[in-house]
């Protein structure tokens, strides 16, 4: 069996152009990063172990933040030279960095808290309402900022992820801080510390999870191979279907490659433009790459 033509879809039915929301990025970095040292200050001022530990939460947050809008600026540079997919990858690996960080951060919160829980210091209850308090609406506007496409681009997905786990963190810091101004107890406030790093840990290992998965070119999520592969092999024409393989480009695009297998000598153009369009609607596959191969005689519709 010879390889007769390599087809990609129609230009039309992929882009390369993505804008990445590096605004979003942007405006979510610097407003995070002025509250963190606004956080912060109060923090050291007060002796909040609350306050510091989500301080250095959105610390590690900014940070993370910073990879996102990074890698979403180098996502729109062009193909060329030796990246010929261009810098789209970039939002996979950005996403796999600040899970990293969002560990890190919640073993060093975690063993502060431990330490500090048995003798907490007495803290000035209203001072850590307030801030915290602030720090709700920091973190919902800026999940507002870079809200849309999260379910597909996890770049944007980690963004949003981090951004409503820090409103929940300092919604906790605010019942915490009520606690201790009505009721006296110190103890809320390293308690808190420690819930921060497991709530880090919990919203991490998802995000490392299918992170890692993307880097290491597993299928998308929602995807089935198996779905795919059928679906190729039931279309007109088609004998066998073999070397499938699908894997996430970044910024929300997906590619597949295949060897498809046709009897027929002609109508490959109309095949590849149909099937391209299919792909794109009912998979969400952007790039697809189609090899159409020759078998012996002109067949209908079987497959393998």
């Amino acid at each position: 069996m010879r390889p007769m033509h390599l087809h990609h879809g129609p230009p039309g039915h992929h882009s390369h152009g993505h804008d990445g929301g590096t605004r979003a990025f942007a405006a979510v970095t610097l407003l995070n990063l002025a509250f963190t040292a606004v956080e912060a200050g109060y923090g050291f001022a007060t002796g909040s172990l609350a306050l510091l530990t989500d301080a250095l939460h959105n610390l590690g947050d900014v940070l993370g933040l910073a990879l996102a809008w990074a890698a979403a600026v180098l996502a729109r540079r062009p193909p060329r030279g030796r990246h010929t997919y261009g810098w789209r990858r970039a939002t996979l690996l950005s996403p796999l960095a600040n899970a990293l960080l969002l560990v890190a951060f919640s073993g060093a919160l975690g063993w502060e808290a431990i330490r500090r829980i048995g003798d907490p210091p007495e803290i000035p209850a209203l001072t850590v309402v307030v801030v915290a308090a602030l720090g709700i609406g920091v973190n919902l506007g800026a999940a507002w900022l870079v809200r849309g496409g999260e379910a597909h681009d996890l770049n944007r997905r980690g963004a949003f992820l981090h951004l409503m786990a820090d409103a929940a963190v300092s919604a906790a810091a605010v019942v915490a801080g009520l606690g201790m101004w009505w009721l006296g107890w110190a103890w809320l406030d390293p308690a808190v510390a420690l819930l921060i790093g497991a709530v880090v840990a919990f919203s991490a290992f998802g995000l490392l999870r299918e992170s890692l998965a993307a880097t290491m070119d597993a299928v998308p999520r929602g995807i089935d191979a198996g779905d795919v592969r059928a679906f190729l092999g039931r279309q007109p024409g088609v004998a066998a279907v073999h070397h499938v393989h699908i894997w996430p480009l970044g910024a929300g695009d997906i590619a597949l490659t295949a060897h498809v297998v046709r009897h027929c000598d002609s109508g490959h153009d109309a095949f590849i433009a149909r099937t391209v369009g299919e792909l794109s609607e009912r998979f969400g596959i952007t790039h697809p790459t189609l090899q159409v191969e020759h078998g012996d005689g002109c067949g209908d519709a079987s497959q393998d």
